[in-house]
């Protein structure tokens, strides 16, 4: 396994499990078959609603002696409803609680859109907080203060822009330390992973594959193929890969951890060995200048008539 190191010295394997859209029912056999198989790091958040059962594998394979908790690397998701500074910890504990564990390795914002408490998914314009309501300054000093109490050993956010990061950097007294975006050849986050970088944050590539088994919902019409891109099947022919394990090891070389999800037991082994993977720079070239741009997760659901937020809120220009 190849590592992301934070600034105190912790490490972040570079393959995660990622857990979204894992049904209950199926999550629990997902992460025993994924730590069985070596991962180490496993990316949950409230939103997914299976974190209880992701909590029932983690408590079996800590008793069965699979895994110690100290070797694996759990991050969770402050959901939107729970962005008051006095909401933040009662939210972390209810995600550890749920998770059977005494803490958490990373704890992101997971959006940079605020919700009143108790509403899982606001559909009125009274049921969303505004920036003036809630200010991320208000946020984050309640993830401060969750990692001054050890709840979490890290903290950072995702699917936030350079705006919104630089605003957070000003009140901040802990500086941020990954920001979890969604990242593949189609949207490659030059600037966005650039800007990280320099200010000293980590990056957490999410769905890597191009998400494809998201709800109906939220899918445009046809949309571009990742997994069917010509470009990106001549290279794992070349490479005698999978199109999968290109599109994984592509973050890899861009020192950005990805976490894949899967609730396929072949396909977790087959996703963990994509750090085998060694992409030459004319892979990278090709893949960095695929020609296509789209992003398949576009925060739509969180703007419109009835929400104060617009889509410059999460996204660069």
């Amino acid at each position: 396994m190849k590592y992301l190191t934070f600034k105190n010295g912790d490490q972040l394997p570079m393959i995660g499990l990622g857990t979204w859209k894992s049904k209950p029912g199926e999550v629990y056999d997902a992460v025993l078959w994924a730590l069985s198989a070596g991962y180490r790091h496993i990316d949950c958040a409230a939103i997914y609603d299976n974190e209880k059962e992701v909590g029932k594998a983690f408590e079996k394979a800590f008793s069965d002696g699979l895994v110690k908790r100290e070797e694996i690397f759990v991050t969770s998701k402050l959901w939107n409803n729970s962005h008051r500074f006095e909401d933040v910890i009662p939210a972390l504990k209810n995600s550890l609680l749920e998770l059977r564990l005494n803490y958490l390795d990373l704890y992101l914002i997971h959006w940079p859109i605020a919700f009143k408490n108790g509403v899982g998914f606001a559909q009125t314009r009274e049921e969303f907080f505004t920036y003036k309501d809630v200010p991320l300054s208000q946020t984050w000093a309640g993830m401060e203060e969750a990692h001054n109490q050890g709840l979490t050993k890290h903290i950072g956010m995702s699917n936030f822009n350079i705006s919104k990061l630089e605003e957070v950097f000003e009140s901040a007294e802990i500086k941020p330390e990954m920001n979890q975006i969604e990242l593949h050849p189609f949207l490659p986050q030059k600037k966005l992973v650039e800007f990280c970088k320099s200010n000293g944050m980590l990056v957490t590539a999410y769905s890597p594959l191009g998400s494809g088994d998201r709800a109906a919902r939220i899918k445009k019409e046809n949309e571009p193929s990742l997994l069917e891109n010509d470009m990106v099947r001549a290279i794992a022919d070349k490479h005698n890969c999978t199109v999968g394990q290109v599109l994984i090891a592509f973050s890899i070389h861009r020192d950005i951890a990805v976490i894949p999800k899967s609730t396929n037991e072949g396909r977790i082994k087959e996703n963990l060995a994509s750090i085998q993977v060694d992409l030459d720079a004319d892979d990278m070239k090709a893949l960095l200048n695929i020609g296509t741009d789209f992003r398949y997760i576009d925060g739509s659901f969180f703007t419109g008539t009835k929400s104060p937020y617009t889509l410059s809120d999460l996204w660069e220009k």
